[in-house]
């Protein structure tokens, strides 16, 4: 390259008219720029050219005619400056490093002007009064570019004008760019023979032009030998086109383009490589591309680390969602399907669960469980495809396939093209080898619209991808194997009991409590089973199998921990289950023995009663109720609930049930009832103390309380009248014979404390009921739920008694059915009462004086009613009855004597007097002539005994009815065996 300079004097040219390039473009002189000027006889310069204008950012009218050392050099050099200068014009030759500084001058771009317009930058440098070094900071601010320092390497040749008179020409070299070029050339030979990376460089043909020693090294040939080679050299068609149009566009567009991944095998190698490529343009100093330059990466390894770290966070995702989803439940079997919800499809294609029979029986010790050969209930099973291998095992025939009722459909030649697939969400989670298995082709073909099943998605409106009770013939062994291990995996119904041979893979995973990896049967579409044991608490309770079908991933040592790990989960929630059923069994079972047995019958009163226990998901609760019949054809209804549930409630139930049949026996008076059960429910959960005062003194953190709230109700069929009290229960309904256009009442009772808080006595109301009346007692689930307020329930539980003439059962029907009572969030108990008071007729009422002649008419009046019940063959027995009661209250009572006769069911004869001393049965000796009536009374009669009344007391005897279930004892056998 050389360049003619141009004389000041001159017109003005542009660098393109005074440049001429002899070199081929791309030469050394794009990168090191070379500047000429020439000096005068009178030591100015009097040539400067384009070039040096660039290299010094100086216009050649800035410079023409000035001394170059007072231009350029700095002011503490200029001396040694001007003695060189004299020597080169005296004709010396010298070549050395110069440093030069540029002064301060304007902007051409900020001026608007061409370089070498404007005012003279040297002559702005100079401060105020033309002395030099002025501030550049302040001609910054006005456009002036700063001052700046530089070394140039300059070469300086004498010669002569046309005058003879000494001149000398200069060749200048910017430093810098020396060492720039050196650097660039140290860096590019870096990239070549030192980085680790491969880097190719393409020519604008896409040829390689270059390549370094790694890229070259991986594919098993020098440097020099992959020259001239193209994308198709290394890569299978597919990745040649993807490479080769990138190159093309970064050519074309000149941007970067990163992380372009290929795949190829290098020689001698089986596995293939992954790459990322980042392509960039390269261009010439002039700006004229070169080519294609490519920065390679092994990222096979990434790659993989990738894939595992996306198969953990897929098992971790898994897992997590395991752990919100398993375990819901108390139920078994909603716990079983949970698992395969999470593992079908995301972890396999099909799953199922069995369970010991024994264990669900609650036999924990049944024989073949040791060995794993007991006998298995099929609890759940799921799967993501539907009916796929009967038709694969009939696509070389044309019978019908087994289990689809008619002829097997044609199937597409594996050599046809499948239409687009549409994966299921476990082909999604796992990748698919790259080779399309027969029965993978078989899989898109059926997930496809024109397949014919369905694959991962509804078969039908309303079907969910779950086969329930359905047999799935290609999971698990095939025809013979299940011959000589038992049935298949998936050949077994929902519900069904089956066991595995103790010989049998799955027979040993039971018996080992180790998964094992089945494989797969020739013809099935299964690839290959997970046989996991379901441990919990250290015992085996059944098997869970994971299968993936042919085409999948296999199954890895990652998926056996998963799967372990899913089997074990839903194991503890399964026997956690199980464990929670047989308690609310044993409790139900408990609660039910515990309430009346059959229809209860009570004296003037029709019942009917319903008891329905909550669902499995909540445990038993405490609700009871009971009929009691006391005497004097009266009768107590008690309904309670005891706060608290399982089996704990039910037994305090149990107790609380016991003490109010002791209490009402003992004839109480209802606010006596409660008062009592007060205190045993106090001391229920309590340690065993003997007085009030210590439970009352001990540490309540080891007490349990228990507390229960109760209605108890004693109706007397004579008068009708029924006295209640209440301990925190809800009150009392009452539907009025006239009520069938009026709600129901609630009767006024006053609600004490519940069973258990102590403290505080209980009252009593005493109200007479109509004749036909209902009477309802209840537990707060039938009126309250958490979808039902307790206000609402209350008013819906009125408003559905409307007809009190309708049977009992059928008035129970209908409140169950308007109410909401399949919440199942609590046991419900309703008890229902028809008021029929005994007739006047049936009521024999007579009041005797103290008189020993009282005895005589008290026979009489007996025989006379008897006679009139035609009940002539009690006559006798009541008569002797009557006149030993009497005779008592002669003797050992107070005040007047009422005797009074009441038939119903049976015979009851009562005797009242105002003494507070109770008859006590004794045995009488041989030799004494008394104290045997009592005995005679407890021979002859059903039953006998006594009660305190508010004005004394009253002794009674029941006797049967002839034609009733009570047989009557002879009189005269009975009088003989007394002595």
């Amino acid at each position: 390259m050389s360049e003619i300079p141009a004389r000041a004097a001159g017109p003005r040219r542009t660098p393109d008219e005074i440049v001429w390039q002899s070199s081929p473009p791309g030469s050394i002189y794009d990168y090191i720029k070379v500047a000429a000027f020439s000096i005068g006889p009178d030591g100015t310069v009097d040539q400067w050219s384009e070039r040096a204008e660039r290299l010094f950012g100086v216009c050649a009218e800035d410079v023409v005619g000035r001394d170059p050392v007072e231009a350029f050099v700095p002011p503490r050099l200029r001396g040694q400056g001007h003695r060189k200068l004299a020597e080169i014009l005296d004709g010396r030759e010298w070549t050395g490093i110069v440093p030069f500084r540029l002064p301060a001058r304007q902007d051409p771009a900020a001026r608007g002007t061409t370089l070498g317009e404007g005012p003279d930058p040297i002559a702005a440098d100079k401060g105020p009064g033309g002395a030099e070094g002025g501030s550049g900071g302040a001609g910054s601010a006005s456009g002036c570019l700063p001052a700046r320092e530089g070394v140039a390497e300059i070469y300086v040749m004498p010669t002569r004008t046309e005058d003879g008179d000494p001149a000398a020409v200069c060749i200048a070299v910017d430093v810098r760019t020396l060492h720039g070029v050196e650097t660039d050339l140290a860096a590019s030979q870096a990239i070549f023979g030192q980085s680790p990376f491969g880097f190719v460089l393409f020519g604008t043909d896409l040829r390689i032009r270059r390549v370094n020693e790694r890229f070259a090294s991986v594919f098993g040939r020098p440097a020099a030998k992959h020259q001239g080679l193209g994308a198709g050299d290394y890569l299978v068609p597919a990745q040649r086109d993807r490479l080769e149009a990138a190159l093309r566009h970064v050519l074309e567009k000149g941007g970067a383009l990163n992380d372009l991944s290929l795949t190829g095998t290098p020689p001698g190698e089986s596995q293939p490589r992954h790459w990322s490529l980042d392509l960039y343009r390269v261009h010439s100093g002039t700006g004229r591309p070169l080519g294609v330059a490519a920065l390679a990466t092994d990222v096979t390894r990434r790659q993989a680390a990738a894939r595992e770290a996306a198969s953990a966070r897929r098992n971790l995702a898994l897992l997590n969602e395991a752990g919100s989803r398993i375990g819901n439940s108390l139920d078994l079997e909603t716990t079983a399907r949970e698992l395969l919800d999470v593992a079908v499809p995301g972890f396999c294609d099909l799953a199922s669960v069995d369970l010991y029979q024994a264990l669900l029986l609650g036999d924990e010790q049944a024989p073949g469980m040791a060995d794993g050969s007991a006998e298995l209930r099929r609890v759940a099973f799921a799967s993501a495809v539907s009916d796929v291998l009967p038709f694969l095992r009939q696509r070389q025939g044309g019978g019908a396939a087994p289990g689809t009722g008619g002829p097997a459909r044609p199937v597409p030649p594996v050599s046809t093209p499948p239409p687009p697939r549409t994966e299921s969400p476990a082909a999604t989670l796992r990748e698919s080898p790259a080779e399309v298995s027969p029965e993978e082709r078989m899989r898109e073909w059926s997930a496809s619209p024109a397949g014919p099943f369905t694959v991962g998605r509804p078969s039908a409106p309303g079907e969910g991808r779950r086969e329930r009770g359905r047999p799935w013939y290609g999971y698990g062994p095939g025809p013979e194997e299940a011959r000589r291990h038992g049935a298949g995996a998936g050949s077994v119904d929902v519900g069904a009991v089956h066991r595995y041979p103790s010989d049998s893979p799955r027979a040993r995973v039971l018996r080992t409590a180790r998964p094992e990896l089945l494989p797969g049967t020739d013809g099935d579409l299964v690839q290959s089973t997970l046989a996991v044991p379901m441990v919990a608490h250290d015992k085996v309770v059944g098997l869970a199998q994971f299968a993936r079908t042919k085409g999948s991933e296999p199954f890895g040592e990652r998926d056996r921990s998963v799967a372990t790990e899913l089997a074990t989960r839903a194991a503890v929630f399964i026997d956690n289950a199980r464990l929670y059923r047989r308690e609310h069994e044993r409790a139900l079972l408990l609660q039910r023995s515990l309430l009346p047995p059959g229809e209860p019958e009570a004296a003037g009163l029709d019942i009917a009663c319903r008891y329905l226990p909550g669902n499995e998901a909540t445990e038993v609760g405490g609700d009871w109720f009971d009929v009691i019949e006391l005497p004097g054809h009266r009768t107590a209804l008690v309904v309670g609930d005891v706060m608290g549930r399982g089996l704990r409630a039910a037994a305090a139930m149990g107790e609380l049930r016991t003490a109010v049949r002791t209490l009402a026996l003992l004839d109480l008076e209802p606010a006596e009832v409660l008062s009592h059960l007060d205190e045993i429910a106090q001391g229920l959960g309590s340690p065993q103390q003997t007085t009030r005062a210590a439970r009352q003194d001990q540490d309540t953190d080891l007490a349990e309380v228990y507390l229960a709230t109760c209605v108890y109700a004693v109706y007397d069929s004579v008068t009708r009248r029924c006295t209640f009290a209440n301990a925190g229960h809800l009150p009392p309904v009452l539907l009025e014979p006239s009520g069938a256009h009026r709600p129901a009442l609630l009767l006024d009772v006053p609600p004490g404390m519940p069973l258990g808080v102590g403290g505080e006595p209980f009252e009593e109301v005493t109200v007479e009921l109509p004749e036909g009346a209902l009477l309802a007692l209840y537990t707060d689930g039938l009126v309250e739920s958490r979808h039902q307020p307790l206000d609402e329930g209350l008013l819906a539980f009125r408003n559905a008694l409307t007809d009190p003439g309708r049977s009992l059962e059928d008035i129970c029907d209908q409140v169950l059915r308007r109410l909401d009572t399949h919440h199942g969030e609590d046991d419900i108990a309703l008890l229902m009462a028809r008021v029929q008071g005994l007739p006047e007729e049936n009521v024999g009422d007579w009041t005797l004086p103290r008189d020993p002649q009282s005895v005589g008419k008290a026979r009489d009046y007996t025989r006379e009613q008897l006679a009139g019940w035609d009940l002539e063959a009690l006559a006798d027995t009541t008569e002797l009855l009557v006149s030993e009661l009497v005779t008592n209250a002669l003797r050992y009572g107070d005040g007047e004597i009422r005797l009074r006769l009441l038939l119903d069911r049976s015979l009851v004869c009562e005797v009242w007097d105002e003494g507070l001393v109770q008859p006590r049965r004794r045995r009488a000796k041989d030799t004494d002539e008394g104290g045997r009536g009592l005995q005679l009374v407890g021979l002859l009669a059903a039953s006998w005994g006594s009660r305190r009344t508010p004005h004394g007391k009253t002794v009674w005897f029941e006797l049967g009815l002839p034609d009733g279930e009570s047989s009557g004892v002879d009189a005269t056998e009975a009088l003989l065996s007394l002595f």
